[in-house]
């Protein structure tokens, strides 16, 4: 069965009418919402009350230091608590042994038997320095037999330097020889013996 278009108009407009009423009648019968008066009013100060800690008898007049010295006395009078006190007497029972009876025993720090180690200078301690690390050099040859110039290493560093020329600002090569090259320190005057790498000395 097929509508027309005037009875769809119908329709739509009977069913829009319930629609409305539907809506309307539960807006009427809807409760008013609920209200409560507000508990802080406005430019009102709160302010919870403190709990206060139980109180215990003389606390008000109780030095922390008499506590202190009230806990650490002995809880049983008369007994000693000596663990190297000694027992006498055929029944067990402990002998009270006077103070000043007992052999005074005085326990004296051993003496050093090693002499004291001398203070250095800062003389001492820079050529010590300087002598370290002129050890580190190793000689490594000439570059031919004609030329006077020579290899030396430090630290994965290559120098080829000569007889008096200078290395690393401080250390110059004071004299070299088929097998051997001395350098010396020009700030402490340090000299220090490098012999080729590989010949066995």
């Amino acid at each position: 069965m097929e509508l027309t278009r005037k009875q769809q108009v119908r329709l739509l407009i009977i069913l829009l009418a319930a629609m409305a009423s539907i809506a309307m009648y539960q807006r009427i019968t809807e409760p008013p919402p609920r209200t409560q008066p507000l508990t802080y009013t406005r430019g009102m100060t709160a302010a919870a009350p403190v709990r206060r800690g139980i109180a215990v008898p003389g606390a008000r007049d109780a030095d922390p230091l008499t506590v202190l010295l009230e806990r650490r006395v002995e809880a049983y009078p008369g007994v000693r608590r000596d663990l190297f006190q000694m027992g006498g007497g055929a029944a067990g029972h402990r002998t009270k042994t006077d103070a000043a009876t007992r052999p005074a025993v005085t326990i004296s720090a051993p003496a050093s038997t090693m002499p004291p180690a001398p203070v250095k200078s800062p003389e001492e301690i820079a050529a010590d320095q300087a002598r370290a690390d002129l050890t580190k050099f190793r000689f490594l040859g000439y570059l031919t037999d004609r030329d006077s110039s020579l290899f030396l290493s430090k630290d994965g560093e290559l120098f080829i330097v000569k007889s008096g020329d200078t290395v690393l600002k401080n250390y110059r090569v004071k004299e070299s020889g088929k097998d051997y090259v001395v350098l010396l320190d020009t700030v402490t005057k340090v000299e220090v013996r490098v012999d080729l790498t590989g010949s066995g000395k």
